[in-house]
């Protein structure tokens, strides 16, 4: 994170050292369409960022910090390389919508746990996790192609590798539970390119369909 906000953008950019599917995304950029982009909490997704925005206009859906300084300094270090931002908040979705209208890529990092009226139960690596909507809503308004990717770190502190793959063709489906449910089998491939890289210390699943809590400390 400190190289993808502090460096210089060229030298940002100069870490991501090879590529994999980025030009499938391009041609389907190409369209006029615009493309929805999932970025899940894996790899270096600072970097991912910054390097996709070096390639083709974009938006990428964001949850403010409730720091003020910190909200300030994470627009300003993902911004540098023309990355627009849009707050998790209704005004941030019709920013991602006016984007795809325009043919332009929206990014959303797809493994964020919604609020309680944003999302539905679906499975994920066997368990039940609450997984956001909104992007199988602006598939059905926009029938826009979805891609999958991340900053793969190499080994031998050689970079970089830009991963860039089809979703599962199940996100297109118009019911909405079997879309959920695609966009998480997408999200489980992208894990499975990198199964160490993932962050799974994320609490993807602290919001629990019984209402237990899923992690037990050893005094419960």
């Amino acid at each position: 994170m400190g190289k993808a906000w502090l460096l210089p953008v060229g030298k940002t950019l100069a870490l991501v050292t090879e590529t994999e599917g980025l030009d499938e995304l391009k041609q389907a950029l190409d369209s006029g369409e615009g493309v929805i982009l999932l970025a899940p909490h894996q790899g270096n997704w600072e970097i991912f960022g910054i390097f996709i925005c070096d390639h083709m206009p974009a938006t990428f859906l964001y949850q403010p910090p409730k720091i003020p300084a910190f909200d300030r300094l994470l627009k300003k270090a993902r911004s540098r390389n023309g990355m627009s931002l849009a707050p998790t908040n209704r005004k941030g979705v019709a920013q991602l919508l006016k984007a795809l209208q325009q043919g332009e890529l929206a990014g959303i990092l797809p493994d964020q746990v919604p609020s309680t009226e944003g999302g539905i139960y679906a499975p994920f690596f066997g368990e039940s996790a609450f997984t956001m909507t909104l992007i199988s809503k602006l598939i059905q308004r926009r029938r826009v192609k979805v891609f999958c990717g991340f900053a793969q770190r190499l080994p031998g502190a050689k970079g970089f590798k830009a991963i860039v793959k089809v979703a599962h063709e199940d996100i297109y489906a118009a019911d909405l539970q079997t879309s959920v449910r695609g966009l998480n089998r997408t999200v489980e491939h992208s894990v499975g390119l990198a199964v160490t890289q993932y962050q799974w210390e994320y609490k993807r699943f602290r919001r629990r369909a019984d209402g237990e809590k899923f992690y037990q400390g050893a005094s419960d």
